[in-house]
């Protein structure tokens, strides 16, 4: 059976991630907090910020550019700036 959550990002109820994906209170908050669609959309502008920015995972100062990006998109509903993208409307 799926588990459901409210959505912070969607504002609503809907089907949550199967597992933490992140480990520590990060990872506790987006499985409590976030759905399984707000995820996937958030890949995609990860994807593209890491590919546009040319981010190294490995570089810790990559990796807190890219938490950053992530905690303000699912949580403080802020776009994420790539160069170059200009969000639908």
């Amino acid at each position: 059976m799926t588990r459901t959550v409210f959505c912070s990002y969607l504002k609503k109820e809907a089907p949550g991630l199967a597992f933490q994906l992140i480990p520590g209170a990060l990872g506790k908050r987006i499985f409590d907090n976030i759905s399984q669609e707000a995820w996937s959309e958030w890949q995609k502008k990860q994807t593209m910020l890491i590919n546009e920015k040319k981010l190294k995972l490995m570089n810790a100062e990559d990796r807190k550019i890219i938490e950053d990006a992530m905690i303000g998109y699912l949580f403080e509903n802020k776009e994420v700036d790539i160069e170059g993208y200009t969000p639908e409307k």
